[in-house]
């Protein structure tokens, strides 16, 4: 049943398995649970949206520029101690703590993160991403939502043993919603695999700050004609 799912769906990442499918419906139905997508998450709030594009001009945020600063402030911060200039250790610890306090950044940069870990294939990376519990959903293109943490990685295992890394994956169109302690990241993904066709999905990334940081707790991508 496994390897049904395996063949059958989660190609469907660069093949992309038609929505509705007979042949791969009934394996993916044995595998997956279906769950509302938030839980007790249903106030009423006025989200506020920031697009974002890559190349835009100075002053737009922007998710990989993010993950290189923050990337770039941890090392320098490393030399700095190495070097004992306990000063300037001081100061990289200052901007870091501001960007992390900046809410739209942090969840830009875990977004980031999260493609980078696609991209690359890092399976460890990717479990670590993710809040730990049962309300966190994956819907991959295609089929109805898993839900909780121990399934959503196994789904993952299943991407993973079926690509051939690293994959080109481009976003479009992203945009970044923060309200308190939840954030989405909405974006038009482009991916695609050695010998393969692009497949392009719009994905919705949901997620949520836990003691300060930010996890993903939501993935839903849903194919769309190129």
């Amino acid at each position: 049943m496994q390897c049904s799912v395996s063949n059958l769906f989660w190609r469907s990442r660069s093949v992309l398995v038609q929505a509705g499918s007979s042949s791969s419906q009934p394996a993916i139905k044995c595998w997956c649970r279906s769950n509302a997508v938030l839980h007790g998450r249903t106030r009423s709030h006025s989200w506020r949206p920031s697009q974002v594009k890559s190349g835009d001009s100075e002053g737009t945020l922007s998710s990989e520029g993010i993950v290189l600063d923050e990337q770039t402030l941890e090392r320098d911060l490393q030399i700095a101690i190495k070097e004992e200039d306990y000063a300037q250790a001081a100061k990289i610890r200052d901007s870091l703590r501001l960007l992390h306090e900046d809410s739209r950044a942090s969840v830009l940069a875990a977004n980031a993160r999260f493609y980078n870990s696609f991209r690359t294939g890092d399976l460890a990376t990717m479990q670590s991403l993710w809040a730990k519990g049962e309300h966190v959903c994956c819907v991959h293109p295609g089929v109805s939502g898993i839900s909780g943490y121990d399934l959503v990685m196994g789904s993952w295992e299943f991407v993973w043993a079926d690509y051939e890394f690293p994959l080109e994956i481009e976003l479009k169109n992203v945009q970044v919603h923060v309200r308190g302690d939840v954030g989405y990241v909405t974006c038009t993904e482009v991916v695609k695999t050695k010998g393969s066709n692009w497949g392009k999905q719009f994905a919705t990334n949901v997620f949520e700050r836990i003691d300060g940081r930010w996890f993903i707790c939501i993935h839903h991508a849903s194919h769309i004609d190129l």
